[in-house]
């Protein structure tokens, strides 16, 4: 599963949960696109339960779309991560690096407010 949805005029909440395939990869990053497409200094909050890495397929469309995925990503300054999983919190603050502009922390599942807190800064 892919979610996005509108928080306000300048935040995205993603929520992602299972595996990703080649089909459901083309509908989300179409999707973050569109409801991202007016957003400036903009706040991503994604909430990531019960997640298994994305398919070939899907790890192919991603990386096709590298060039306007790094548009999109300056469309915003902050992004909280919300997980259960160690390793996606090391993954999610190291991709900081590739996005110049982007701040990325990462909480746990149970730090919402404080996830909330730092992206209202």
């Amino acid at each position: 599963m892919f979610q996005v949805t509108e928080n306000g005029p300048n935040r995205l909440d993603v929520e992602m949960s299972g595996q990703l395939d080649e089909a459901s990869m083309k509908v989300a990053l179409d999707e973050l696109e569109s409801k991202s497409r007016n957003i400036e200094k903009g706040k991503m909050l994604c909430v990531i339960t019960d997640f298994h890495l994305p398919t070939l397929g899907a790890i192919g469309v991603e990386l096709s779309r590298l060039p306007s995925m790094f548009g999109l990503m300056r469309r915003f300054e902050r992004a909280a991560v919300l997980t259960d999983k160690a390793w996606l919190k090391k993954v999610s603050e190291f991709e900081a690096a590739l996005f110049p502009g982007l701040d990325i922390k990462a909480f746990n599942l149970d730090q919402r407010v404080d996830a909330e807190t730092w992206l209202s800064r």
